[in-house]
């Protein structure tokens, strides 16, 4: 294992005799990538974050809940236990005073003609019930730090594709320049 010195934090900002112009090029290719990465991923998580939590709020506004009936007996014994749901038929009268028909979760062995409690939406369609307020920060805030992570992945990806083509760039000069070194001393290196 080779000894390595002191980590020198911004080595390829630092005046150096040695130093080459794609060390340069590079530094400002990483400067920038991780500019864009930052920027980039703020900016699409906030804004993912904030239209989830609109859309969210607006859902909140508009659907209303409506008193429906279930139109068939309900599968399953009448239990205690009250968290307990099953897929029933329910019809329920839109707010235009047509009547409309879904499934809903209800009580298992709930009767035909239990009242059950129906979300709709302006036109009369039924709808899950809306998200509360909490729910909603917590669903904006994971969709805004995925969208994020994932937007802020593009520039990092781009800048370790760069830094590789500059690197292989690299290498290859070298290879030309030990060719014309070993010509110059009358030997080969391959």
């Amino acid at each position: 294992m080779a000894f390595r010195g002191p980590r020198v934090w911004l080595w390829r900002w630092r005046r150096n005799p040695l130093k080459r112009r794609s060390d340069t090029v590079e530094a400002w290719v990483v400067l920038g990538a991780w500019t864009l990465t930052v920027l980039c991923g703020v900016l699409a998580g906030w804004t993912a974050a904030r239209s989830v939590e609109q859309s969210l709020a607006r859902e909140r506004v508009e659907w209303r809940p409506v008193a429906g009936r279930l139109t068939e007996r309900a599968p399953g014994k009448l239990t205690v236990r009250s968290s307990e749901r099953v897929w029933a038929e329910v019809g329920w009268t839109g707010p235009d005073g047509s009547a409309h028909t879904g499934h809903a979760r209800v009580v298992p062995g709930s009767a035909v003609g239990t009242a059950v409690t129906v979300w709709t939406d302006r036109r009369g369609r039924m709808v899950t019930e809306p998200a509360t307020a909490a729910q909603a920060r917590v669903r904006a805030m994971f969709v805004g730090g995925l969208a994020g992570v994932t937007v802020a992945a593009l520039p990092l990806a781009g800048c370790r594709y760069v830094r590789g083509r500059m690197e292989r760039r690299r290498m290859d000069r070298w290879g030309v320049e030990w060719a014309l070194f070993d010509a110059v001393r009358g030997r080969s290196t391959g």
